[in-house]
């Protein structure tokens, strides 16, 4: 599915449980007791244990992404969640083990420039983040391994199944053609599962404080990454263009009368509770619009920019900044460069419709800049980018491409198959919960 060029700065130039844990930081008294509580068990998965720290470690990290802050009655409603996420996260890691999955440095790496992407923060903003709200960065990677691993091991177990055909391709653009002048829905998902009664209970407490503070002003890619157990968590929850006979009705009915950006209310859906944001609406078959295909290669600063006195790193960057400008031949020059900067950026953003980017001499970059010659550098306070406009045309996205069909195609099986894979590892674990 389409992503969007983004930059992380102006351009320039241009329950039950819950009590056993507590909200605030260990209780007064001498370190050996405080030691004793956070090693406190909370649960024990297949000989696998989960502690009083741990818990605890991850709320502090869903607090700073919901941007909560010192609210200890809301990181107490959230404490329920927390566990049942970490006993599924125990498991999925236990099965990325078992199958010998790897997942290596560079991936979390490159997952962490993508995250901050996202959430419209510069490289290394994250760890800056994370270290200014007393959050051990480690948290956060052991949290993005155990996704990145469980995505693996759910394409491992699809198998055939994970390979689109030119036909399945072909009998989804046809249906498409025939839903022509419907409504269909940009949707963003952030899905908390529930298969009890009590569990229910515990994800609808959780959505409404995460609720509140979306509509405070969190932002929902990172809310959707540290909360959802969607497959599509890590794309910030967003789940793409989507038709009225690909939503669950109560989601239908919500994202129908929904003004664009707004957040719903808790809705519960098979599986579990769902909060759902709408990015955008549109007529099937009637959208016509000027887009692009670029590439981009960002040379990152270790330092925020002072534009009157730039440091050495800084004029370093943008002077091989200035060689890839006057040297690229070529987008496939472009791929190479960026291979070669290692800066954690896509150089490859998607098809981007030009008229829905906000910044305006961006906007009139990618609309005049000539085909496949490089832009000069352009300077952000986070680093400088050079950009190539490889396609540029006016398309009818009314219909989608190909790819975008098959995407969307295999994320609805990649979705389907780690919901049966995760109900297997519940159904046979040994789970014991300690109040």
């Amino acid at each position: 599915m389409p992503r969007r060029l983004l930059f992380a700065a102006s351009i320039t130039l241009m329950s039950a449980l819950a009590a056993g844990v507590s909200a605030q930081p260990a209780p007064t008294g001498t370190a050996a007791k405080a030691a004793d509580d956070t090693s406190r068990i909370v649960a024990v998965v297949n000989g696998d244990v989960i502690s009083v720290g741990d818990v605890n470690a991850r709320r502090r990290l869903l607090g700073v992404a919901a941007g909560l802050g010192n609210q200890p009655d809301a990181m107490m409603r959230l404490t329920p969640q927390v566990i049942r996420q970490l006993v599924d996260e125990r498991l999925r890691l236990q099965e990325i083990q078992r199958r010998q999955v790897v997942v290596s440095d560079k991936d979390i790496a490159s997952a962490f420039g993508e995250l901050e992407q996202r959430s419209g923060l510069p490289p290394g903003g994250m760890r800056h983040k994370m270290a200014a709200d007393g959050v051990d960065i480690r948290t956060m990677i052991d949290q993005i391994r155990i996704q990145l691993g469980w995505s693996r091991v759910v394409h491992e177990a699809l198998g055939a199944q994970g390979e689109i055909s030119d036909a399945d391709v072909e009998e989804q653009s046809r249906l498409l053609l025939a839903q022509t002048g419907q409504a269909e829905f940009r949707v963003g998902e952030i899905f908390l599962p529930a298969l009890t009664r009590a569990q229910s209970n515990d994800a609808q407490s959780a959505a409404e404080t995460i609720i509140t503070q979306l509509r405070a002003g969190a932002p929902f890619p990172l809310v959707a990454i540290q909360f959802s157990q969607s497959q599509n968590a890590m794309q910030g929850g967003d789940i793409g263009w989507v038709q009225s006979n690909q939503l669950d009705p109560e989601e239908l009915r919500v994202v129908s009368q929904m003004p664009i950006g707004a957040v719903s209310n808790p809705l519960r859906v098979p599986g579990g509770i769902a909060i759902v944001t709408l990015r955008a609406r549109r007529v099937i078959g009637k959208e016509m619009a000027l887009t692009a295909k670029v590439r981009q290669v960002f040379f990152p600063f270790t330092e925020k920019l002072d534009p009157n006195n730039p440091n050495a790193q800084q004029r370093q960057m943008v002077e091989q900044a200035r060689t890839l400008s006057n040297n690229a031949k070529g987008c496939a020059a472009m791929d190479a460069a960026a291979a070669a900067t290692n800066a954690g950026r896509a150089v490859d953003p998607g098809e981007i419709r030009i008229d829905s980017l906000a910044n305006p001499a961006l906007r009139q970059l990618i609309a005049t800049a000539p085909l496949e010659k490089a832009t000069q550098p352009v300077i952000a306070q986070d680093g400088v980018a050079v950009i190539m406009v490889c396609e540029r045309g006016e398309r009818n996205l009314g219909i989608p491409n190909k790819r975008d069909v098959a995407e969307q195609l295999l994320n609805d099986r990649i979705e389907l198959a780690s919901r049966r894979l995760m109900a297997d590892l519940q159904r046979r674990a040994i789970i014991n919960m300690r109040s």
